[in-house]
């Protein structure tokens, strides 16, 4: 494929910049599901990322990129050399925001810390972009973003993410910055139920006093246990749906912007018409029909000039309901009380957008839907990079 390149992983270990190294057959297959499974989970998400497809048990398809010479490092948790280089902190120390380092690739000296100030200052140029403040600011807005995709994804696992090394490199054929590199089991330190001692990563062979079959079997069996519950990150057991109701076929446009918007997070969305004044008794019954099934349920109370819909699920129902009607230009500044004015024991919150509906209920089932959550998270990473590189244009336009 013109622009891409073939990543072959190997039957090949090593701790301490190959220090020490070691044959482990059967690694190349796992690290490689490991890696591809991450990565489909990243750009399932929205995260721009260099991975194609798997092509083989050892292989995988990249997009073609030069890469920048930085370890990004993400940190919930105070450990290894971040205790050596920070005396006086204690295993265990959490970090809130996580903590964000950066490493220069530089095996002869250690791969030495830097500080963002040298990496601008080192003035890197790949595939035609200039490495500035705007594009060290994205990869530490996508370290943590990316960090804590990961973190959320583990968490149905009862495993905790310690910690995690990214490399980002510059696509040649886009010219944007994307991840890069792999992710497996040498990138970051994996907790089950947050016990070091249960360590299913690569620390496992770093902590070894001496190298035997019978330990290199054991590390073996750990990456194992990753490979295998990696890919149940990309699934989830959590259900959830939105029902929008309208109070008329008129409205049917309006409703369906909000499906449009609930696909993207991979929500379910039915339509249904019932009118709160005209048919109320078909209203509850559309209501408990829906309540029946215990499927997770968001209802968006789609309902113009007088809203008795909204405030009418709201009164009958547990489930989450949100308001969104439709204004019309001549009678809408009027008609938006009767969504916001609403009697009292009723929580039933009024947003004017049909995306902002479908956001919403997103929002709700990204609580205990990891997948739902990594696509919010990722919005929010993406218009966030927008809006810099925007800015970046606009100054040198300017300029």
């Amino acid at each position: 494929m013109p622009g891409c390149v073939l990543m072959q992983s190997k039957d090949q270990i090593t701790a301490g910049n190959a220090a020490r190294k070691d044959r482990m057959e059967g690694k190349a297959a796992i690290s490689n599901t490991t890696t591809s499974c991450v990565f489909q989970l990243l750009q399932e998400a929205g995260i721009k990322t260099a991975f194609v497809r798997k092509q083989s048990d050892t292989a995988f398809i990249a997009a073609h990129c030069e890469m920048i010479p930085i370890e990004w490092v993400c940190r919930r948790i105070a450990t290894g050399s971040f205790l050596k280089r920070n005396p006086g902190v204690k295993e265990g120390y959490k970090f809130y925001p996580p903590k964000i380092e950066m490493f220069y690739k530089d095996d002869a000296n250690n791969d030495p810390q830097w500080s963002e100030e040298q990496l601008i200052e080192a003035k890197f140029c790949f595939a035609g972009l200039t490495i500035g403040q705007t594009e060290v600011d994205i990869m530490a807005r996508s370290t943590q973003a990316i960090f804590e995709i990961l973190e959320k994804s583990w968490q149905p696992q009862n495993c905790t993410l310690v910690d995690l090394k990214i490399e980002f490199g510059v696509n040649i054929l886009t010219k944007e910055i994307v991840l890069a590199d792999v992710i497996d089991n040498d990138s970051w330190r994996l907790w089950p139920s947050g016990d070091r001692s249960q360590q299913k990563d690569k620390q496992s062979y770093r902590d070894l006093k001496e190298v035997t079959p019978e330990a290199l079997q054991m590390v073996k069996r750990n990456f194992e246990w990753v490979a295998e519950r990696v890919e149940l990150l990309l699934k989830t057991k959590s259900q959830g749906r939105v029902v929008v109701l309208m109070g008329s076929p008129s409205d049917l446009s309006h409703c369906e912007k909000i499906k449009k918007a609930c696909a993207t997070f991979g929500i379910p969305c039915e339509l249904r018409v019932t009118s709160a004044h005209k048919g109320p008794d078909e209203t509850l019954r559309i209501k408990a029909e829906y309540e029946g099934d215990g499927i997770p349920t968001v209802f968006v109370a789609v309902a113009g000039r007088s809203n008795g819909l909204g405030p009418v699920m709201s009164g009958n129902t547990a489930y989450p309901v949100v308001n969104c009607p439709p204004l019309s230009a001549d009678w809408g500044t009027q008609d938006v009380w009767s969504s916001l004015r609403l009697p009292s024991g009723l929580g039933c919150p009024t947003t004017l957008s049909p995306e902002g509906a479908a956001q919403f209920a997103a929002q709700i089932f990204g609580l205990n839907n990891h997948l739902v959550w990594a696509k919010l998270r990722s919005n929010m990473l993406n218009t966030w990079i927008s809006l810099k590189q925007a800015d970046k244009k606009l100054r040198e336009c300017t300029l």
